[in-house]
């Protein structure tokens, strides 16, 4: 069989001698793993396709009984040259795919999911890294797998609880004390849920808490500490 979807290429490895599998997120079937046959050989045609967070049309074909699907063409939308020139772009834009590669399921196809992802990318091209983008997108990415809390926790505004999980991500730059506080805590329920759900952690796992300083500072005595510093583990390959 041979279809075509509209995918963001999450995660990629070499396989054999000149192949690559890739995990890529597709609008009409979900999450798949696919082949690309001698794409590293020098005169590789399909490289590009296979490439973290390119977004295409592929044209893939299947055959019944097998696991990977072989891409054989395809169109290219988008390659977000200035993610890919940027190293904290970068650094977000993977921690977004291998997000999305650990929360959702193989062949379970969200229209909400794609265009998340699709968003995050996009403004993360357009306006760069702002302090709330990861908390937003884990939080938003939580409720569309169907983890999300219906009303906020840790004491956090109504408000800002609703402007985490709708604004734009380019609109949530905070610089009120109270925001700052509130943005901590959006972290740590990000930080318990991962902890929680994932069996081993995430090879792109940043700090998702405030520095210790400027947390002692906003807290004042009103909330716990939250931990900053964690020993690092190994992560185990996708």
């Amino acid at each position: 069989m041979i279809f075509t979807d509209s995918g963001i290429v999450l995660f990629r490895q070499d396989f054999r001698e000149a192949d690559r599998i890739i995990a890529l997120y597709t609008l009409e079937h979900g999450r798949i793993h696919l082949r690309l046959p001698g794409v590293n050989h020098a005169k590789g045609k399909l490289k590009a396709f296979s490439e973290p967070f390119t977004c295409a049309d592929y044209r893939i074909y299947t055959r019944r009984a097998h696991v990977l699907g072989t891409i054989t063409g395809g169109k290219i939308n988008r390659v977000f040259p200035a993610i890919r020139s940027d190293l904290k772009r970068q650094t977000l834009a993977l921690h977004f795919c291998e997000l999305m590669m650990r929360l959702t399921p193989l062949h379970q196809p969200s229209q909400e999911k794609y265009q998340l992802l699709l968003q995050a990318l996009t403004e993360l091209e357009t306006y760069g890294v702002n302090t709330s983008f990861s908390a937003a997108f884990t939080l938003r990415l939580m409720a569309a797998a169907g983890f999300g809390l219906d009303h906020p926790v840790l004491q956090i505004t109504p408000e800002f609880w609703e402007k985490m999980h709708y604004a734009p991500f380019s609109d949530l730059s905070f610089q009120d004390p109270q925001d700052l506080l509130s943005l901590s805590k959006c972290n740590e329920v990000c930080r318990r849920f991962l902890n929680q759900y994932l069996t081993y952690p995430l090879q792109t796992l940043k700090s998702f808490a405030l520095p210790a300083e400027q947390l002692a500072y906003y807290t004042q005595n009103t909330f716990a500490p939250i931990a900053t510093q964690e020993e690092p583990v190994p992560a185990e390959a996708l």
